[in-house]
């Protein structure tokens, strides 16, 4: 009976369908392929807001440093989001004994 139970556990986890719906965003084709969508899991951007040829949209607060590595301008004091490897070196460099800001982190102001 047991053994059943296993099995019957086994093929219902096997048979039970995850879905991940990143999906892949090109963004000269958002407004064809993608805006409703997302606007349905809650984007409250516009197409034109988050890419547009000739205005200024989204696509211009992405910044590349680092050897290849990209961050995002997130304020307008010049805040940068980014991996944590990208600026790994950097912020070790400013750390001290004192001020280790690797292991205790810091607030940029």
């Amino acid at each position: 009976m047991k053994k059943l139970f296993t099995i019957l556990s086994i093929v219902l986890l096997l048979n039970i369908k995850v879905k991940a719906d990143e999906g892949m965003w090109l963004l000269p084709l958002i407004q064809q392929l993608n805006i409703e969508k997302m606007q349905q899991m809650g984007c409250e951007l516009s197409a034109e807001e988050i890419y547009s040829i000739n205005q200024t949209s989204l696509k211009d607060a992405i910044v590349i440093f680092g050897g290849g590595c990209t961050g995002e301008v997130i304020s307008d004091k010049g805040l940068i989001l980014t991996n944590h490897h990208c600026g790994y070196r950097s912020i070790q460099s400013h750390s001290t004994t004192e001020h280790d800001y690797l292991k205790d982190g810091f607030w940029t102001m």
